[in-house]
């Protein structure tokens, strides 16, 4: 079943994100780096100066349109179907934090190793996304309704794979999203029910 207006958390979040991109667009463009610092992206010495915000304003944010397009197809697949599984609420804590707990990871990493970045996406919530359905699906029996666990762990490995193959990919926001995705589920999702966007 694909996404509905019951889908309203992750409606709500595709307009945000839509919006954004278009206040990109004109006030500089969303492929030019300087114009995304200004706006909100991530980039470790702000964060370390302060500006946590970036953690999640850089959620909502893209480079460019196939960017922004191919993290909203994702989210209108996967990001309903999770909203039906656990609830319209649970979904938007999951969603958040799992981009939240990707930047800090990602951020950290960067902070170490030296190698910065200014960057910006919702693939670290996405991925959270993903991770959180495999939980799901890992209590369920390995399927609800027309979700399977093998869907989701080829499309999960699919994704890691070509995040690996492309340059200027984020990857360790994405593994670490999965991971809190996953480990976020498993608190808040009881399991072995089917709910109907349950709050």
């Amino acid at each position: 079943m694909g996404i509905s207006k019951r889908n309203y958390i992750t409606i709500s979040i595709i307009v945000i994100n839509v919006i954004y991109f278009l206040f990109l667009e004109t006030h500089g463009g969303s492929t030019d780096t300087m114009v995304m610092l200004k706006y909100g992206a991530a980039f470790t010495t702000n964060i370390r100066s302060g500006e946590y915000y970036r953690l999640v304003t850089s959620m909502f944010m893209h480079f460019g349109i196939e960017h922004i397009v191919n993290n909203m197809m994702i989210l209108v697949i996967l990001g309903s179907k999770l909203e039906d599984i656990v609830g319209h609420i649970r979904f938007f804590i999951i969603y958040m934090l799992a981009g939240v707990f990707a930047n800090i990871a990602s951020d950290w990493v960067q902070s170490v190793s030296g190698d910065v970045a200014v960057s910006a996406g919702a693939s670290g919530a996405i991925f959270g996304i993903v991770g959180a359905l495999l939980y799901a699906l890992l209590v369920n029996r390995g399927r609800i309704r027309d979700l399977s666990l093998y869907q989701i762990v080829v499309s999960l490995a699919l994704m890691l794979y070509a995040g690996f193959r492309t340059t200027g990919v984020d990857n360790i926001a994405h593994v670490a999203g999965a991971i809190s995705g996953f480990l976020l589920c498993l608190v808040l999702y009881l399991g072995g029910e089917k709910e109907e966007c349950q709050a």
